[in-house]
């Protein structure tokens, strides 16, 4: 004998509203915790500029140079920012590759055009960094700061009786006679020496061109100072390399007394943008990367190609 359950309808409709209102609630917290979410994002990239309100923006160029279509970008848009009133450009680096310095210099001196640029060199600001530091209206150094090494480099390095030691013959069919020349497991033919000769020359005629151009130098004095040798702040100020001894803080008096900036302005940094939070991840697993193929993961990595870069070490 089946017994069949009997249902009260009066019992039934309290227990669905209790449903329906649990539902709402969830609903309710749902669209709550995702509009908590959107501002904490908002805020998250609004903090990176810092508030509403005109500000000097900072740029930091620190470490090897390379192109960066990324901060490329942040120094384009920059220019059109009506909040931003200058620019300062914090250097500490030994150079990098001649493009890196070319697409800062070019980038900087457009920037230059709509809003006062002033550049303060650290510890280092030489080869490419110095080339820089030249587009800004203004350049400030520690006394006791390096700067200058004005120069191109290539260097090559010769393993062949390395690799003839252990026994690895190297050959190739190339489609001429300087193509991917000089190759690493034998010296530089003359041939080969004067085709990258004029490489580097032609580099270098154009740097030489624009640091005279910007800093008010004769052709021969700047050929005078452009042997490779680096330089104090000091001496730098002696030769006009810079402008003035002094930081962040004498550039910003400088802006207030010259170019008419407010010197309360909060100054932001723009770039680099912060690496914090979850939102650094993929930065993050990119250094992780770089640390598991053997790179250091946060400095710089070694360079192909035609650099101007001063570094510590002997010549070979």
């Amino acid at each position: 004998m089946t017994t069949e359950i009997q249902h009260d309808p009066a019992h039934l409709i309290p227990a669905a509203g209790k449903l329906r209102r649990s539902r709402r609630l969830w609903r309710v917290l749902f669209f709550v915790a995702l509009g908590v979410t959107v501002l904490a994002i908002a805020g998250r990239f609004a903090s990176e500029t810092g508030a509403v309100g005109n500000r000097i923006a900072r740029i930091n160029i620190d470490g090897t140079i390379a192109t960066d279509p990324a901060r490329l970008q942040t120094l384009n848009d920059l220019g059109e920012d009506p909040q931003v009133q200058a620019v300062i450009v914090s250097i500490n680096s030994p150079g990098g590759t001649t493009a890196g310095g070319e697409e800062l210099y070019e980038a900087l001196s457009v920037l230059r055009t709509k809003k006062p640029v002033v550049a303060v060199i650290h510890e280092l600001g030489a080869s490419a960094a110095y080339m820089t530091a030249i587009a800004a209206d203004r350049i400030f150094a520690r006394r006791l700061s390096i700067v200058g090494s004005i120069g191109v480099l290539y260097q090559h390095v010769n393993a062949g009786k390395l690799l003839e030691a252990i026994g690895i013959d190297l050959d190739k069919v190339a489609s001429g006679p300087l193509k991917a020349e000089p190759d690493y497991d034998e010296a530089i033919s003359p041939e080969v020496r004067a085709s990258l000769q004029q490489l580097v020359g032609d580099s270098f005629d154009w740097f030489v061109d624009i640091v005279a151009e910007r800093r008010g130098l004769s052709r021969p004095q700047t050929l005078a100072l452009a042997d490779g040798r680096i330089v104090t702040g000091r001496q730098g100020l002696e030769s006009k390399l810079i402008d003035a001894i002094g930081g962040e803080a004498e550039a910003i008096a400088w802006l207030e007394s010259g170019k008419k900036i407010a010197a309360d302005l909060p100054v932001l940094t723009y770039y680099p943008v912060a690496e914090d939070d979850w939102f650094g991840l993929p930065r993050w697993l990119g250094g992780a990367a770089r640390s598991a193929l053997g790179f250091n993961p946060n400095g710089p990595i070694a360079l192909d190609g035609l650099v101007s870069l001063w570094q510590v070490g002997s010549s070979i």
